[in-house]
């Protein structure tokens, strides 16, 4: 039997995930509009074999009350800034979130598609929903859904970008400049999809793609969000904080892929992992130390508004307040993800300041040398909890060239890290294999072609 192979994906939140990165002294504080700093980042990911870089995407400016901003904003949209870097490597992928809320399946599957195209094989979509009232204000100002309805519209939406990537067969460009054939007959045809949120005539306007079609992320841990990576998704970025939680979704989503008549294995489960590295302990936790001095009070008011709670409600060295966990109360952010906290908190009665020093934006924080990083690695992936993680340095670019530099090595001398890319394409990274075009139930396939269509199109081969 194969031995399992661990993957590493690049999440990149403009100058990195600790909320005073952009102060500290060994970065540049608009970094993150630079195109010399992205080349950087992502050709760093490459010599680290990393299967991927991933952008995350934000759809509002964050003002505060005082009409000014604290800390760099995710402002280049992911798509454009992927499809520069695409020529900056020729292995890493690239990973594009785009929310289904605010947008139309042709323009998704037409644009991911592009970069697919464009990049050899590289592309994958993160699909997420958007509850946030101040995006919403950006496109069109229209009361949001139930998140219920926010998933079933998802559901279709992806089913319709899936539809449009199949509505050219493998072999249908021919391009013969000989005959003058471009398409083999009947081998291109639409979908005509009729659902309860999308009309969509089709085909897509372009071949299909290197992958097949590009490999699909969803994050999210939600009831709906589950449900949507069961049936479509080939990788999970989700937010666990402790090892027993994350064994529990990893059996929870693999039940659930497995209803769907998937393998149970079919996902790749990849939580976000973030980390303050040192030479030592002591160094890493210094590094912490100055970082949170220099963010002061913001740490708390961000967790705040994670919660979904005033910032008055909680004190560093206090408990969350009970009411909290009250089960009926929704977060309007990732509800996944904040049960995750709150089970963290109440399992092990941790204050504030302390669960802060265990996560970062939802996702478990580990400070430590680079051997005490690599064997958290390892124990969840050698325990099957997960099938990697999405690095979250808390400083770029130089938290990610210290892991490269420091941590690969080590996971690499413990035989769960490749060496060197064994295929050219993101699905080759992650081990997925390359769909057939199929169309969902429900799209009727066209007709044969006839006798005289095949003898004209064998004459012009």
């Amino acid at each position: 039997m194969e031995r399992r192979e661990l993957h590493l994906g690049l999440n990149v939140l403009s100058d990195g995930m600790h909320p005073a990165a952009w102060r500290a002294p060994y970065t540049d504080p608009v970094g993150f509009m630079k195109p010399s700093q992205w080349q950087q980042l992502v050709q760093v990911a490459e010599r680290g074999t990393l299967d991927a870089i991933f952008l995350a995407d934000n759809l509002h400016l964050a003002i505060d009350d005082n009409g000014k901003i604290d800390q760099p904003p995710l402002a280049l949209d992911p798509i454009v800034l992927l499809s520069t870097l695409a020529s900056q490597t020729s292995h890493v992928g690239l990973v594009a979130t785009v929310s289904t809320s605010f947008e139309e399946p042709y323009n998704v599957a037409r644009r991911i598609a592009s970069l697919d195209h464009l990049s050899g094989g590289r592309a994958a979509w993160n699909i997420v929903t958007t509850a946030e009232h101040r995006a919403s204000a950006n496109y069109g100002a229209r009361p949001q859904p139930p998140r219920e309805e926010r998933y079933a519209r998802a559901d279709e939406f992806v089913e319709v970008v899936r539809a449009l990537w199949d509505s050219w067969d493998d072999d249908a460009m021919v391009a013969d400049q000989g005959s003058g054939v471009f398409t083999a007959p009947r081998r291109i045809r639409a979908i005509d999809h009729h659902g309860a949120y999308f009309k969509v005539a089709g085909p897509l306007n372009l071949p299909r793609s290197p992958q097949g079609q590009p490999v699909l992320f969803q994050a999210g841990g939600s009831e709906g969000g589950l449900e949507l990576a069961a049936r479509h998704a080939d990788a999970v970025f989700t937010s666990q904080a402790t090892l027993p939680d994350a064994l529990a979704y990893a059996r929870d989503l693999r039940e659930r892929t497995s209803r769907h008549g998937r393998p149970a294995d079919a996902v790749r489960i990849m939580p976000g992992l973030s980390f303050i590295l040192g030479g030592t302990e002591t160094e890493a936790r210094r590094r912490a130390f100055e970082l949170n001095e220099l963010a002061g009070d913001r740490r708390l008011a961000i967790f705040a508004w994670q919660l979904g709670v005033d910032v008055h409600e909680l004190a560093w060295d206090r408990e969350l307040p009970p009411w909290l966990f009250d089960k009926s109360q929704l977060s309007r952010n990732s509800q996944g993800a904040r049960d995750i906290v709150l089970n963290l908190a109440r399992r092990e009665r941790l204050t504030v300041r302390q669960l802060l020093d265990r996560i970062q934006s939802w996702h478990r924080l580990v400070i430590g040398d680079p051997e005490q990083l690599a064997a958290t690695i390892a124990e969840w992936f050698e325990a099957g909890a997960v099938d990697g993680f999405n690095l979250m340095p808390d400083v770029e670019p130089s938290g990610i060239e210290a892991f490269v530099d420091h941590v690969i090595p080590i996971l690499r001398r413990r035989g769960i890290f490749r060496r060197e890319y064994k295929g050219a394409t993101l699905r080759d990274h992650l081990g997925l294999a390359r769909p057939s075009a199929v169309f969902p139930s429900g799209i009727s396939l066209p007709s044969p072609p006839t006798r005289l269509e095949v003898e004209a199109y064998s004459l012009a081969r």
